[in-house]
């Protein structure tokens, strides 16, 4: 955001003597009225700062460090960036920076590093606006983040999201979900403006949207928080079901919401870290596995 002013004087011929003449003895009097505008400026620049409700005034925008997908108890649930078919064996528990850079690449031609988050708008979670109202595209300049992997699971059970830890089938510690920013205060407080939506093929709907440090509803999105203590499973955090082994597809999407009260400015040039976990629910059953 700025401000300038331009002031020209185009002086010819015989009048530029009474134009300086006029301007050295008016200098004091232009020296004050200068002043007040700059000041008068500066005060209105920090009207429209401090004004400000939600939505980035100047754009430095916000960057994804790293993002991880887990999948924390049992081997009964398994995921790929790739359709395998039933094939479970090509599928693992765990969906790494390399492995999304490698989409990245394929798909937009970038990498995890080159993505810019730019506050958009959503009220399904599926398609976004920025404040102006115009469309917002995936993984493109100074967007929102998306990509796609396919889930798979050894019999019939519900994906749900998790904070506890897990161990894989070697005996490998997993640790559960959990959304960061090693960025200074208070551009950490990014960490409260963020959204991430699952978008299950064949799901009508709106997609269910995760919102860490979850305040009140600013969109007609509706959205779900995790617990800080035990996990509890329930519709809440039930993402998609699966059936037994029939991948299904799922669009993850990661976005600042620009009506968050926290998407302002002082958030701008932070990095965000994304580590998801999942567990997989039997039917009829609140207990992973």
């Amino acid at each position: 955001m700025s401000v300038s002013a331009l002031v020209g004087i185009d002086c010819v011929g015989r009048d530029n003597v009474f134009i300086k003449d006029y301007i050295q003895k008016n200098r004091k009097r232009l020296r004050k009225r200068k002043s007040l505008i700059i000041f008068l400026s500066i005060i209105s620049i920090l009207g429209l700062t401090t004004a400000t409700y939600a939505w980035f005034t100047v754009n430095t925008f916000a960057g994804v460090q790293d993002f991880e997908l887990n999948i924390s108890t049992g081997e009964d649930l398994r995921v790929s960036m790739d359709n395998h078919g039933s094939d479970i064996s090509k599928y693992t528990h765990i969906l790494t920076n390399d492995m999304i850079n490698s989409y990245l690449r394929k798909n937009y031609n970038k990498e995890l590093k080159d993505i810019v988050l730019d506050p958009v708008t959503s009220n399904n979670g599926k398609s976004f606006t920025y404040q102006n109202r115009a469309a917002a595209k995936p993984n493109d300049t100074d967007s929102f983040f998306e990509f796609e992997c396919y889930f798979i699971a050894t019999k019939d059970m519900h994906v749900h999201l998790t904070t506890e830890e897990g161990v894989d089938e070697d005996g490998k510690k997993i640790n559960g979900t959990k959304v960061s920013s090693s960025s200074p205060a208070p551009q950490n407080d990014v960490v409260k403006a963020n959204r991430i939506s699952f978008d299950a093929a064949g799901s009508s709907g709106s997609a269910k949207t995760y919102e860490p440090n979850k305040g009140r509803a600013v969109t007609g999105l509706s959205t779900f928080d995790l617990p800080s203590g035990t996990m509890s499973y329930g519709d809440s955090n039930n993402l998609f079901s699966l059936d037994r082994l029939t991948p299904r597809k799922v669009t993850v999407r990661l976005w600042l919401e620009g009506e968050d009260p926290e998407c302002v400015n002082r958030i701008q040039g932070s990095n965000l870290s994304v580590r998801l976990a999942f567990v997989g629910i039997k039917n009829g059953s609140n207990v992973p596995g």
